[in-house]
């Protein structure tokens, strides 16, 4: 049985994690109790008199937890991406070439699949309560097997080399400390900001949501930011399509 990702699978990767969260919410149809309400009915004792303001505070809290979550995937991703640049990441092809081993890589070999399970896991608090056990749970174990094939990619072009940066660097969770030298890479933000801006419209809406607990307010800034997005990927394609044209 093959444990990393096919290839088909990583170069749509995009569209099964949206899959995942498309399922992940749709879990609302077997189980329609938010996993935030849930929680604060645990916390706050909900039925009792005069709790209701109390358990109120608590949902909110949540909202707002998930929130930071997101936030913390979406600076997390940026930092990631001004190092490895945009059109790296979002590639459907897997780029062996080379090993980035500055910024955040220093630190963990993963932090772009970190930075996607942290915004499962802030969004999951608008899910219901099996549908955050779907998010997180499916986004962890196709992040996972998407690692190990970037990882056999990875072996097999760079050796030894990468080897080594294995066994220093952690795969999922940071080290308090850089494992390994700076290699003196600059990073490009600007890059970053604006290969990551579907997950910053995913946090800005979380933060709206939050602070408003209306939908329509998570909605917009998401939906600009994949727009946004898209259309950048697409000039960016059609510009590396005219020296083939020619």
């Amino acid at each position: 049985m093959t444990i990393h990702a096919t290839e088909f699978e990583f170069r749509h990767r995009f569209w099964f994690i949206a899959g995942i969260f498309s399922v992940a919410f749709l879990c609302y149809v077997l189980d329609r109790t938010n996993v935030s309400v849930a929680l604060s009915k645990m916390i706050c004792a909900a039925g009792k008199p005069g709790t209701w303001g109390g358990m109120a505070v608590c949902i909110r809290s949540f909202f707002i937890f998930g929130a930071a979550l997101t936030v913390a995937a979406a600076l997390v991703r940026t930092w990631a991406t001004a190092y490895l640049h945009s059109s790296i990441v979002h590639d459907g092809r897997l780029h062996a070439d080379r090993l980035v081993a500055d910024g955040p890589y220093r630190r963990l070999r993963n932090p772009l699949y970190l930075g996607t399970v942290l915004v499962a896991a802030g969004t999951g608090f608008l899910a219901s309560r099996a549908g955050i056990v779907m998010l997180v749970g499916g986004m962890v174990l196709f992040t996972y097997r998407l690692i190990l094939r970037e990882e056999a990619g990875l072996l097999a072009s760079q050796g030894e080399s990468y080897r080594r940066y294995l066994q220093r660097v952690p795969r999922f969770l940071p080290a308090l400390k850089p494992a390994i030298p700076s290699a003196g890479s600059k990073p490009d933000w600007v890059d970053g900001f604006a290969g990551e801006l579907f997950i910053w419209g995913c946090a800005g809406g979380m933060i709206l949501f939050a602070a408003t607990e209306k939908l329509a307010f998570y909605w917009i800034p998401l939906i600009t930011g994949f727009l946004l997005t898209a259309l950048r990927n697409s000039r960016r394609r059609r510009a590396a399509e005219k020296p083939a044209s020619r």
